[in-house]
């Protein structure tokens, strides 16, 4: 047999072949538009000339701090600038970025700290508490950086200087490679999954790369958006946003709190175009007061994603001037790999309608090469009749390289060929996914993921406590809240308000229980808890 001619004397080199990775979009960016706003932070603004080079002197001062490739560097902060520039300065270094769920207890903090071994945090001063409590549990202290703020509350400083002096330590002529493999780790993103400990979803500077190249074909985003970080920058790294929007030359609206009186004031005063953010967000926005609305000078285009928007919601967010797509993932796949594609012929019909069609999961991205929903046992897909449930599987180049330290869970999540989401759903006839139920028994409130395992370990260290079973209760505003059934010892006697306080005193408030109901447990003739049994009970009651 012949030489095939289109693979012999063909090969890879320098000339023909680079690994992608989403860095060099910063300089590409700052090359060709310098002067252009980069980043509105309160009153700092800078170009992207500005922010190439301080992002340079990010990787230099870590370099010479000892910080080199495959190193972890955690960041503790809300939407400020240096979240921002650790998203390109800590990777240029070959380190790999760490963002804190700023919402974490100091347990969970110091877990994460020792799991990832971080060597260096970047730490907000506005989280010093925590952070100080946090540093009392680790088994290695990571040198600490302080970020000071002037448009944050304050607070103690726990590192040896602040952010902006150790920028000064860099050099803005620091020269940094591109990584020599794409496969290499650029990002650690932790989430609850439904164990106690956390587990570490590493991402890939190749899927990072393009899931931002999907993000932007996704939402049709043009040149130059200005977009507003309404979306946490440590939930998936901002969904790849940081990377996405400086690939086209926009500028990032800093916010260090999700409020409709500054949302509303960072669209009037610097013409957002586009934001990101969970169904709360859009209710935050709808609820606005009239003292905190301001005159929308466009259309807003707003991506949301976690528990299905409430189709009311959609309907009063497009009255107001907001072009709502709905988008569908996980931490595993960067964040949204599945869009809720709009089709012209949809335009026409009434609003109810629309929200109704937009409420759903929707489609693969161009980046990402299958979907699909089938029988989680034989991987078989279920018929596309909007009816047959089954559970959501996804595959393709922005899939997680897999759970940090943790072989046996990445080798579950992948078999088959496919990760498994422990969603179920169904498939409607046009190819579009809705999901109808969460097999891991995940509750999304705000946009947060809580394990209902992780809730009910926590309850069962009450010495009143028999038996408990957490179920996700829907609501109007959060999405979902987090409800306990319990089953008091005998002869015990407790409140409501004393079990919610002692998950407060014990786990992260965001995932407490919002309600207790003392009553005995329902249970199979093997003595496991039929949790749909109180999950129905928990929907009646929210109807």
């Amino acid at each position: 047999m012949s030489a095939n001619p289109f693979e012999t004397d063909l090969p890879i080199t320098a000339a023909n072949y680079q690994a992608l990775s989403p860095l060099s979009f910063l300089a590409k960016t700052a090359f060709t538009y310098p002067d252009h706003p980069s980043v509105i932070d309160g009153a700092a603004r800078y170009t992207w000339s500005q922010t190439h080079r301080r992002c340079l002197r990010l990787a230099s001062a870590l370099a010479k701090r000892g910080i080199g490739k495959g190193d972890t560097v955690a960041v503790m902060a809300p939407n400020v600038t240096a979240a921002f520039e650790a998203t390109f300065g800590v990777p240029m270094q070959g380190a790999v970025l760490n963002a804190l769920n700023y919402r974490l207890n100091a347990v969970e903090i110091a877990f994460i700290l020792d799991h990832g071994e971080a060597k260096l945090l970047l730490t907000d001063t506005e989280f010093s508490p925590v952070i100080e409590e946090a540093l009392t549990l680790v088994k290695h202290r990571p040198v600490v950086i302080d970020i000071e703020d002037p448009a944050g509350p304050g607070g103690k400083s726990l590192g040896e200087m602040n952010y902006e002096a150790f920028l000064e330590s860099g050099d803005e002529d620091h020269v940094w490679q591109l990584p020599e493999d794409e496969w290499e780790a650029i990002s650690l993103n932790y989430t609850s999954g439904t164990t106690g400990n956390p587990k570490g979803v590493v991402y890939s500077h190749r899927g990072t790369y393009l899931n931002s190249v999907g993000n932007i074909m996704a939402w049709n985003l043009p040149a130059h958006p200005v977009y507003l970080w309404t979306l946490p920058m440590f939930h998936c790294n901002g969904w790849c946003f940081a990377w996405c929007i400086t690939a086209i030359a926009g500028t990032h609206v800093c916010l260090r709190a999700v409020a409709p009186g500054p949302i509303y004031d960072a669209i009037a005063d610097h013409g957002v175009t586009h934001m990101c953010g969970a169904p709360i967000v859009m209710q935050v926005i709808a609820g606005a007061t009239a003292a905190e609305k301001r005159q929308l000078p466009h259309s807003v285009n707003m991506f949301t994603a976690a528990a299905p928007p409430p189709a009311a919601v959609l309907e009063d967010m497009a009255r107001q001037g907001f072009n709502v797509t709905h988008v569908y993932g996980l931490t595993e796949v960067y964040g949204p790999c599945v869009v809720s594609a709009w089709k012209r012929e949809w335009d026409d019909l009434p609003i109810a309608e629309q929200s109704r069609l937009k409420a759903r999961q929707g489609v693969a991205y161009q980046v990402q090469e299958g979907l699909m929903v089938a029988d989680p046992d034989s991987l078989e897909p279920v018929p596309r009749d909007g009816e047959t449930m089954g559970e959501v599987f996804m595959r393709g180049n922005i899939t997680m390289k897999g759970y940090l330290k943790n072989p046996k869970a990445t080798k579950e999540a992948f078999a088959g060929g496919w990760f498994h989401s422990g969603d179920l759903g169904v498939w409607h006839p046009d190819g579009y996914v809705e999901l109808k139920d969460r097999s891991k028994d995940i509750i999304i409130s705000g946009g947060e993921n809580i394990s209902s395992i992780e809730v009910e370990d926590t309850l069962y260290k009450h010495p009143m406590v028999a038996a408990v079973a957490v179920v996700a209760k829907p609501d109007e505003k959060w999405g979902e809240t987090p409800t306990a059934f319990i089953e008091l010892k005998p002869g015990q006697e407790t409140s409501a308000q004393e079990i919610i306080d002692f998950c407060r005193e014990n786990m992260a408030h965001y995932k407490c229980p919002r309600e207790v109901i003392f009553a005995e447990l329902p249970k199979t003739s093997t003595g496991k808890i039929q949790k749909f049994v109180l999950r129905d009970q928990a929907k009646a009651a929210a109807s």
